[in-house]
């Protein structure tokens, strides 16, 4: 049995910070970072973007260096265990080791159909997984993407622009309209289409199959789709089983107070499986990186001592082609939006309202100031009209 100070369950950018965040307040604690990925942890948004991008940004900046912290990282392994009254985890390694403070920052894992991962089958979220399709992305390659957010519209742009043929798969009736007004979902649709991606609309993968070097998929309208490889990007669910068996309380995530914290005072959550009190936005759950940095960091402070809340409210980003943007709050277009552009469909802000006209969300489209004010706009409850919004970022 290992006896550290701190133990951080989970590999990823939470737990990088976490220690990060520890060691600013603990210089010397014992610290044990073990995760199920192959690797230590890394930089994940590269894997959809600058990887892909930008040559100068290779596989060995990836790498975030959390040994550096002193901590004791473990890969490759689950925990299986929690007993909170002990003070122990057990690991499918048949080890046991007891905490101080222990962080759950398990994450989440991607929606999986009844197709199962391979070497040609990808459901994309590891290094691991970039790794398996760079070795796909040859000239020549067709790959099929399916799904229409975030991961499927960057895997899909990034292919392109390496040689590949792509197919993208989406529900949508054109891609982004879930997310986007219609200027813009048409305009982001056009990107693709002018990089050769075909685009297949208002249709779902209902099964699929692997014989040998290719993937055959059917969709819901009845057609097939053949192609060398497959990547999905369907979302992802909170990993939460282990909270569960620890008997946390758990709700869309574990759910914690404002200091991270969960019913039990020893034991925190942090990153995309922790449900929080956003200080703006109320309780939620948030998957992207601003806040793993954000929580990571603040999680880690508290666990050795600090008594500041965590009271950011983390903003998301995505880059596709030319276009990139920032955006904080519910970017839905089941809200009303209203459209403050520039330049129509290239450069703007979108405002999301609620049935009460009070604003949820802010999208700034190739706009990158007036984050910080719009975090203040977000702050309000009082309903907003058209002329209130245009021009006010």
């Amino acid at each position: 049995m290992s006896e550290y100070d701190y133990i951080i369950v989970g590999g990823g950018m939470v737990a990088d910070n976490a220690a990060k965040g520890i060691r600013e307040q603990d210089p010397t604690g014992s610290i044990l970072v073990v995760g199920n990925d192959v690797d230590a942890p890394y930089t994940r948004p590269a894997l959809s973007k600058k990887l892909w991008t930008d040559e100068e940004f290779t596989t060995d900046k990836v790498p975030l260096g959390t040994e550096e912290t002193g901590a004791t990282v473990v890969t490759g392994t689950t925990v299986t265990g929690l007993d909170r009254e002990a003070h122990t985890i057990t690991t499918d390694a048949g080890d046991t080791h007891t905490y101080r403070s222990l962080l759950l920052a398990t994450g989440a894992s991607p929606t999986q159909l009844d197709l199962p991962p391979s070497e040609r089958v990808v459901y994309f979220r590891t290094f691991a997984d970039y790794r398996r399709l760079r070795a796909l992305a040859s000239e020549g390659t067709h790959v099929a993407v399916v799904g229409g957010g975030y991961i499927g519209t960057e895997i899909a742009a990034a292919l392109s622009q390496n040689g590949v043929t792509v197919t993208l798969v989406t529900s949508d009736d054109v891609v982004g309209g879930h997310m986007f007004p219609e200027t813009l979902a048409r305009e982001f649709h056009r990107t693709f289409v002018d990089h050769d991606v075909t685009i297949r609309m208002g249709v779902k993968v209902s099964s699929g199959q692997q014989s040998g070097s290719s993937v055959s998929l059917t969709l819901d309208d009845g057609s097939t789709l053949d192609a060398d490889a497959v990547v999905f990007g369907l979302g992802v669910k909170p990993n939460v089983d282990l909270a569960e068996q620890a008997g946390l309380e758990v709700d869309n995530g574990i759910v914690v107070d404002e200091h991270l914290r969960t019913a039990d005072p020893d034991v925190y959550a942090a990153g995309d499986v922790a449900n929080y009190p956003d200080a703006i936005l109320g309780r939620r759950r948030i998957e992207h990186v601003d806040n793993a940095n954000e929580m990571g960091k603040t999680a880690g402070r508290i666990m050795a001592g600090s008594t500041d809340p965590y009271t950011y409210t983390p903003y998301f980003y995505s880059d596709v082609y030319d276009n990139g943007y920032q955006a904080v709050g519910t970017m839905s277009t089941e809200l009303t939006t209203v459209e403050d552009w520039k330049t129509p469909g290239k450069e703007g802000v979108v405002y999301y309202l609620d049935e009460n006209s009070v604003l949820r969300g802010v999208l700034m489209w190739n706009v990158w100031e007036g984050l910080d004010e719009a975090k203040e706009m977000l702050k309000s409850d009082a309903p907003r009209s058209r002329e209130d919004l245009v021009g006010a970022l």
